[in-house]
């Protein structure tokens, strides 16, 4: 949840902190009252030569500064006011060159930008500062990606794929059939949100050699189209929106190649007749083409590469039960490449040769490798036994995040195995090309994140500040604590318990749980979120706040989540039972008023609980899947399958078909325009229960997509969920 700035309103609003630091809803949500506890922190990005580009944003507009990342220095990088000047007088908007510095679009050197303004590109140089204006037709553009060179700028405009080189100014049109029903480089709603990441609409990449393009044809003329309705005027506007359900027609991809005079070839389908997705797209360092495979239930991935448009398999991976996507390969100075794999059960590093074949395994445990920040190759062949990996795992524990070195080379996998953070909790590391420093944006479940440049043998070398205002350490907060309890089959489930201030063992509290619990997706990390001073309100309010993690939402390996296979919300709520079981062995819980709450998968798992156990008195479920047909076809087809060969899970795990078995008080909330988990379901859901004679409780939240995001919508979003809370608990 975005917070703005304390300054004024803590002296202003005493009322606020009134009560010995206590939180207030309206200090957390409210749009005119509330408090900047956790102030953004500023953004940092590397430059050449050991240095940062710091970026600050205070009222809308972006300020740049260079600091020196081994001595602090800092100097005037860009200032908006410079920028909008000089893009002013090559005829951008003036409101708009104001926010220039918002989204800018960088080339690799980081010494020159382009800034998409008033439907027009416009190119910024740093040293010395120079605008210029690339396009003059006004029309919508977007998705600019400089080529490695810096020479030219891919784009798209509508449904196809442009470039333009800089020099000449000169435009190429690279593709020629996109079209409504045909995407030329551009991700549709189901790819760009289950695949390649919200957010990221772009489906080209460059080629190394800044040659050639790669993309991505999506044929959505098959998809069905899911209308919204905006009801917010008169008339009211409608809202299509192409999107699969389960077992609907999904997208037909194809992978294209392009080069910049416009020659186009397709690489042959590896899987005629097949239904698939094509799931990573790159190029290795000899320009050849690298691309991931799926099937349609996601059961496999086999990684080809593309010579001419030909390709050739390098390896395949088949899931115990279903395949989640793994990142490109690193590739190494002799073709090799790494290669992360959930074979073991567990995310760890693999060597390949550059043909495939398996080398050696690099990393192994009951652990994960998260990710790869790079290789550190030596220069001389002689001493190839002194690479080293750098990485982020959890070999500490699931429930932080650390970073850590191994060798390439060894006799056994994790040969010179080091952890290189020292506190516990969770490490975001970003390094510099050199690898010698890293940014370490460093919390735990009770320290709001700060940002340090560490030299890479662990010695701080400068504090970038962070954490939190002087208004948080001002709360009295209750203790958080971690534990971990058995579920009845002995499986470990983890969880992180928030007691009130004055926490007194001997009384009864009533207990909220908060949940998520979809594959993979924990909630009980020792890391510092913006939602922990919701569970500090909470206890503040008398609640002991106790989440927990189903074994398929926890960091215990790929294979912990696979009970969810073919029956999502089944075996969580069979471990979230557990959880309330062992709060009953505790003592001081009121068993009587044990309240689950969550939103998107946490909303369907709070539905599902009321209507398929009798552990809950009250529920809440925001934006909430209600019956998995109705969600969208890559998501729950990868966990859940067709619905044609599955109908008996798909029926066992509705709480549409269960509404009749509704007990306790539930409170439904979904926003009009959610595009992602639909009205539909809460509509459908609410139908089911005034069937069956079930009163529940529902608010709909006008304009809000899936979850609040404007400061209206949010403060009534929560403020629903305590009203509800305190009358029902």
């Amino acid at each position: 949840m975005l917070l703005r700035a304390l300054a004024l309103l803590f002296f202003a609003v005493p009322a606020l902190l009134a009560q010995g630091g206590k939180l207030s809803l309206e200090a957390l949500y409210h749009p005119t009252r509330k408090v900047d506890y956790l102030p953004a922190p500023p953004r940092y990005a590397w430059l050449p030569g050991d240095q940062l580009l710091e970026t600050r944003v205070e009222k809308g507009q972006a300020t740049l500064t260079r600091v020196d990342a081994r001595s602090g220095e800092r100097k005037p990088f860009l200032g908006a006011d410079a920028v909008a000047d000089a893009l002013v007088k090559q005829g951008a908007p003036e409101a708009e060159a104001k926010r220039a510095l918002m989204r800018p679009a960088w080339n690799e050197a980081m010494d020159a930008f382009v800034a998409s303004l008033g439907g027009d590109f416009y190119l910024v140089r740093i040293q010395p500062l120079e605008a210029r204006r690339l396009t003059r037709d006004g029309r919508p553009k977007d998705e600019p990606l400089f080529s490695p060179d810096g020479k030219k700028v891919a784009f798209l405009r509508a449904n196809d794929l442009h470039a333009l080189e800089l020099e000449s100014g000169v435009e190429i049109r690279l593709t020629r059939d996109g079209a409504e029903e045909r995407l030329n480089g551009r991700l549709d709603w189901v790819y760009e949100e289950e695949i390649y990441d919200r957010g990221n609409k772009r489906a080209f990449w460059w080629s190394p050699d800044s040659r050639m393009l790669a993309f991505l044809q999506l044929d959505i003329s098959k998809v069905p189209t899911h209308v919204l309705m905006d009801d917010r005027s008169q008339p009211q506007k409608q809202v299509p929106l192409r999107y699969p359900k389960a077992g609907d027609p999904n997208p037909v991809a194809r992978l294209g190649r392009v080069d910049l005079q416009g020659t186009l070839a397709w690489m042959e389908n590896p899987y005629p007749g097949q239904e698939t997705l094509i799931v990573q797209v790159g190029w290795d360092p000899k320009n050849r083409l690298v691309a991931a495979f799926q099937d349609r239930i996601q059961s496999w991935l086999e990684l080809w590469r593309f010579q001419g448009t030909k390709g050739a398999s390098l390896l395949r991976e088949q899931g115990k039960a279903w395949q989640d996507r793994l990142p490109l390969p690193r590739f190494l100075k002799d073709g090799s490449f790494l290669w992360l794999s959930d074979r073991s059960g567990f995310r760890h590093a693999y060597r390949h040769a550059e043909d495939g074949a398996l080398l050696r395994q690099v990393t192994e445990g009951p652990w994960d490798v998260r990710e790869i920040h790079g290789v550190e190759e030596p220069a001389k062949p002689k001493d190839a036994k002194k690479a080293l990996l750098l990485f982020s795992g959890t070999e500490r524990g699931p429930l932080g995040l650390d970073l850590y070195s191994v060798a390439l080379e060894g006799k056994a996998p994790n040969a010179r195995l080091e952890r290189l953070s020292a506190r516990a909790g969770t490490h975001q590391v970003k390094f510099g090309k050199s690898l010698d420093l890293y940014l370490d944006q460093w919390s735990d479940a009770t320290t709001p994140p700060t940002t340090a440049v560490l030299a890479r043998e662990g010695k701080k070398l400068l504090d970038l500040g962070g954490g939190a205002s002087p208004a948080y350490a001002q709360l009295a907060l209750g203790t958080v604590k971690f534990v971990q309890l058995k579920a009845r089959d002995g499986a470990p489930l983890e969880g992180m318990l928030t007691l009130p201030p004055g926490f007194d063992s001997s009384l009864k509290y009533p207990v909220v749980q908060p949940v998520y619990g979809g594959p993979h997706a924990p909630t009980v990390r020792n890391a510092f979120g913006r939602g922990n001073l919701l569970s500090h309100f909470l206890a503040q309010q008398g609640y002991v706040v106790f989440a927990v993690d189903p074994r398929s939402a926890s960091n215990h390996g790929s294979t912990s989540a696979h009970a969810a296979h073919r029956r999502l919300g089944e075996q969580e709520l069979a471990d979230l039972e557990d959880s309330v079981a062992w709060l009953g062995q505790q003592g001081w819980a009121d068993l009587g008023r044990v309240a689950i709450m969550g939103t998107s998968y946490g909303g369907f798992m709070s539905a599902f609980a009321l209507t398929h156990s009798t552990k809950w008195k009250v529920g809440v479920a925001g934006a909430p899947v209600t019956d998995w047909h109705l969600y969208d076809s890559v998501y729950t087809e990868r966990y859940m399958g067709l619905p044609k060969d599955n109908p008996e899970g798909y029926a066992r795990t509705s709480v549409l078909k269960a509404a009749d078995r509704l007990q306790g008080r539930l409170l439904l909330l979904h926003g009009t325009l959610d595009d992602n988990v639909h009205p539909q379901h809460s509509i459908q859901a609410l139908d089911a229960f005034q069937k069956a004679g079930k009163a529940v409780e529902f608010a709909l939240v006008p304009g809000a997509a899936h979850g609040p995001r404007a400061p209206d919508q949010t403060w009534a979003w929560y403020r629903k969920i305590w009203e509800f809370l305190k009358g029902s608990l």
